[in-house]
């Protein structure tokens, strides 16, 4: 598969009066030509700056990042220039222009690039339609919802046919129907045009939705890759746990028991009422934690996190019972303290 965006050992401190901080740590990452790539974290963890250096809007302090093989940092400024019209970005507040009329609004960048007011009309008129807003294109910004707002700014995007779209939080400010028909957009788009897309956020629900892949940033640093359901199934590193199970890191000091367990169903494994058959082959109770159901590339994946009975050797038989079944169980530790 052909590598689009190379990120290697990449790092950006910033240096402030009173303090330094490190906002990358040795950032490698890989991202493949139409992969739509998540890169997740919470607030303050690097991903917003992570993919201002894939632009090069923020410079890295160290380190290399290369678009189809091109270093950055080698590019003169009209080199640097002609490369992000190849990078569009879409961000949270959608930073439209409020002056103009949704049609200019799209227009824009065809101006920076010196093409005819004829020619940006009609493919701003071309990328309205895509879009779905063909009869806004006379209307200004404080005229839209936010969903139409984002439309626009992703048409706006797609003005100069880049090979790459940036998303940084570009869901975070619109309410989950919105967002849901943000990204089915997005994934449209992905799918028709072959534009590989890099969707930045910290909501897990948003990578599930579209992303195939996805890198788990951790203060500064990169705490877990791979495909979104190897880490939906399987996360390894802190990072990645309190994503999945979705800040469910209590500890129940108050219940007994101390072995707990995950597991993971998928489609084929939903129809059996599996927990109840468990239990009813080892007579013993279990005790349910946490229990969701996800939607990743539109299969269905569920988890739960059972507390087992104390006595050893039933908990033993639960958990062969589950692997017998072809369920992915994890057994965590401290999970009841």
């Amino acid at each position: 598969m052909e590598t689009m965006i190379q990120i290697k050992d990449v790092t950006k401190t910033f240096v402030g009066k009173d303090n330094t901080v490190e906002a990358l740590k040795g950032i490698n990452l890989d991202i493949h030509k139409g992969e739509i790539y998540g890169i997740i974290g919470m607030s303050g963890a690097g991903k917003s700056t992570l993919v201002r250096c894939l632009n090069f809007l923020e410079r890295p302090t160290s380190g290399t990042v290369l678009v189809e093989g091109k270093d950055l940092s080698t590019l003169k400024d009209n080199e640097l220039r002609k490369m992000r019209t190849q990078i569009a970005m879409i961000f949270q507040h959608f930073n439209l222009l409020m002056q103009r009329t949704v049609l200019d609004n799209v227009c824009f960048p065809m101006e920076i690039t010196k093409t005819s007011r004829k020619d940006a009309v009609k493919r701003a008129r071309e990328l309205l339609e895509i879009v779905g807003l063909s009869q806004k294109e006379l209307s200004y910004p404080a005229q839209l919802s936010g969903g139409q707002k984002q439309r626009v700014a992703i048409a706006r995007a797609l003005a100069t046919n880049p090979k790459i779209l940036l998303c940084d939080e570009a869901t975070s400010a619109l309410d989950p129907t919105t967002t849901k028909a943000i990204l089915a957009l997005l994934k449209e788009i992905n799918e028709k045009y072959g534009i590989t897309i890099v969707i930045i956020t910290h909501e897990m629900a948003v990578v599930q939705e579209i992303c195939s892949h996805v890198a788990i940033i951790d203060e500064g640093s990169l705490a877990e890759t791979g495909t979104v359901e190897e880490v939906f199934s399987r996360p390894k590193s802190k990072a990645a746990k309190k994503l999945v199970f979705r800040g469910e890191e209590k500890h129940y000091d108050e219940m007994r028991g101390k072995r707990c367990i995950r597991i993971v169903f998928s489609s084929n494994s939903s129809y059996e009422p599996v927990i109840a058959n468990m239990v009813l082959a080892c007579n013993a109770p279990v005790n349910i934690l946490l229990a969701d159901t996800q939607d990743i590339g539109g299969v269905a994946h569920g988890q739960m996190i059972l507390q087992l009975p104390e006595e050893e050797v039933t908990a033993e038989k639960m958990i062969q019972y589950l692997k017998n079944r072809k369920l992915e169980v994890e057994e965590l530790d401290n999970y009841v303290g």
